[in-house]
């Protein structure tokens, strides 16, 4: 069996056994149109079938190209969809706070999806599954209380250039690996531009300061760029409280997070 076949298995059966866990069967997962989001309903619908449920929420940034994309993803994969725009409160947020930079707006547009997604959620009694890679998680490139959360992630750990490769596996529809990476959080709006590198760059650092614990003298002697090193290193420390949970301030001698650490899924 191939690499990604393995992958592929593994994640199908960590779906399925996390989620048995908690006493549920459904799923619920946000998909935009781009890589990610498809690489995760994909492996979902392997596990799911018809509990698994796919909630498109576009804008009034979304590009045409991304709703035509997961509409093709659903076609491909026979995916239950439903769309719930956060347009209009997205238009209602924009008329009342008209100092909205693309950052706040991009973040709030953020919350609003996964508020929506959780809602959801709710009323089918499902849990939502995490579409952010491992390079997105070590950058801390998303929004807190947006799209980092989701109560089961299959891909965090997996660099954004493997979830590619994955995709490719997979089958995922042409239009959606070779199309650049963007989360359709304002006009124009491009990962890579905003992070000032390739995901393929950003990626290849990443492992050797991640995976294989090299010195920055050392990753540099491989021929890496040192500006871009210092900016990931920068980023995976300054951006750590976005991979924890809330730090509570410990008053008794049992806390929540420092003493108080039972697995997620104990039982009686």
């Amino acid at each position: 069996m191939s690499k990604y076949g393995q992958i592929t298995e593994f994640l199908g059966y960590f779906l399925e056994n996390e989620i048995k866990k908690t006493g549920l069967s459904k799923v619920v997962v946000g998909l935009s149109g781009g890589l990610d989001s498809a690489v995760v309903a994909v492996l979902a619908q392997k596990v799911f079938k018809d509990d698994l449920l796919c909630v498109k929420m576009p804008s009034q940034y979304s590009s045409q190209s991304s709703l035509d994309d997961a509409d093709e993803l659903c076609r491909d994969f026979n995916l239950r969809s439903i769309t719930c725009s956060i347009e209009p409160m997205l238009r209602a947020y924009e008329e009342m706070n008209t100092d909205l930079d693309n950052l706040r707006k991009g973040n709030f547009s953020s919350r609003m999806r996964m508020s929506t997604l959780f809602d959801i959620s709710a009323r089918e009694s499902a849990l939502v599954l995490g579409t952010s890679n491992k390079s997105e998680l070590m950058l801390g490139y998303g929004t807190l209380y947006g799209d980092l959360s989701s109560a089961i992630n299959p891909i965090g750990d997996l660099y954004k250039s493997e979830v590619f490769e994955l995709a490719e596996y997979l089958n995922v529809s042409r239009s959606i690996i070779k199309k650049p990476p963007s989360a359709d959080l304002w006009d124009g709006q491009s990962d890579e531009a905003d992070l000032g590198y390739t995901y393929k760059e950003l990626d290849t650092a990443m492992k050797l300061y991640v995976e294989e614990r090299l010195s920055r003298d050392e990753i540099i002697a491989k021929g890496i760029d040192a500006k871009m090193l210092d900016m990931i290193i920068q980023k995976i420390f300054r951006n750590h409280f976005k991979r924890k949970m809330p730090v509570i301030a410990k008053l008794t001698s049992r806390t929540l997070n420092h003493d108080f650490n039972y697995p997620r899924d104990i039982t009686l």
